[in-house]
């Protein structure tokens, strides 16, 4: 769905040695299943859960048609929000990181004994391209993007609102109207102080950790998937998907040869693919996918009825009792009247 440039695409391609996080659950990526992970509560706050908090919000791979959307979330000591995110490590938007800074920093913040494993709690919520392609593809209430990045935000926080974290402020990347969105967060977390801002993960550090956990968790599922389709045959020649299907955008030429080349003309792809993206896997699919007509009723059906399946004619003597022992609870209305 999005269309990105050259250097956009380079930054969003997976590293060649992604950091594989305690946030890739192989058996549910590989069968489509979303599923959410939690960190430990880390041991700065573990002792004291009264200690203030600041928590970001952001997402990885909203735009892809391949891989995961991912919501991820941070969590930390108030006091420590800019000293140990920004001084001491340098987060920044996960878009403007480099995917191998990105893969340290996150390497750092799984490892123990690091001061980002001591004093951060962490959460993903991993999407799958398929459940957000069933969403979407509803033929009656659809359950569009927006409305699922939006549950997800809110299932994470109160997540961590319920292991007792004491979340004074929250942060959060805004999708769609800011103002309309704060608004409905402040509604349903009324004790924390609740900001939602464009460009959030350049503003605010809890965001920017948040958007590394996301992306980095995105890329290593994106690898978990690609390498799915290796055999005994060709395991030895497959490569990564930074050669295969690349960053997973429409616009990615990587991408799209990807694609065209590996569409089962009935089913498609697998559950790493949104079938809901226009303008890519959706065209395919109509344009070169098996055609198949599914079975109408006769339009005689139509003209039938709703009486019809209650009163009919006797045809033999048993049916004949039938309407007589009926007729003991009084005349059936007649069929005039429907």
């Amino acid at each position: 769905m999005d269309d990105i440039d050259s250097q956009t695409i380079a930054r969003e391609t997976p590293p060649e040695r992604v950091f594989i996080a305690p946030s890739i659950h192989e058996r549910d990526i590989l069968a489509g299943i979303s599923y959410t992970h939690h960190t430990a509560i880390p041991e700065a706050i573990a002792h004291d859960t009264t200690i203030e908090c600041v928590l970001g919000v952001d997402e990885a791979g909203r735009g892809p048609v391949l891989g995961p959307m991912v919501y991820g979330l941070l969590y930390l000591p108030l006091v420590k929000h800019r000293t140990l995110l920004t001084t001491s490590h340098h987060f920044d938007d996960s878009k403007v990181l480099t995917p191998d800074v990105r893969s340290s920093l996150m390497q750092t913040l799984c490892t123990s004994g690091t001061d980002l494993f001591q004093s951060c709690g962490w959460a993903t919520r991993v999407m799958s391209a398929r459940d957000i392609s069933s969403g979407m593809l509803k033929p009656v209430g659809m359950y569009n993007l927006n409305a699922q990045a939006m549950d997800a935000t809110i299932d994470l926080i109160k997540d961590v609102l319920s292991k007792g974290i004491n979340v004074k402020e929250i942060y959060i990347d805004t999708i769609g109207n800011p103002e309309t969105y704060q608004k409905k967060l402040e509604r349903i977390f009324p004790t924390s102080m609740i900001t939602v801002a464009k460009k959030a993960d350049s503003l605010y550090p809890c965001v920017s950790a948040a958007s590394v956990c996301a992306k980095v968790t995105r890329d290593a599922a994106l690898e978990v998937c690609f390498q799915s389709y290796a055999s005994e045959e060709n395991a030895g020649d497959l490569k990564l998907s930074t050669d295969g299907w690349g960053s997973g955008y429409p616009s990615d030429g990587r991408c799209n040869t990807w694609l065209k080349n590996n569409m089962d003309p009935l089913f498609g792809w697998g559950n790493e693919c949104r079938f809901s993206w226009g303008g890519k896997a959706k065209d395919l699919l109509e344009g070169n996918g098996t055609k198949i007509d599914w079975p109408v009723a006769d339009k005689g059906d139509q003209d039938m009825r709703m009486t019809d399946f209650f009163l009919t004619a006797p045809t033999d003597e048993s049916e004949q009792v039938m309407t007589e022992l009926a007729s003991w609870f009084g005349t059936p209305v007649a069929e005039e009247l429907f």
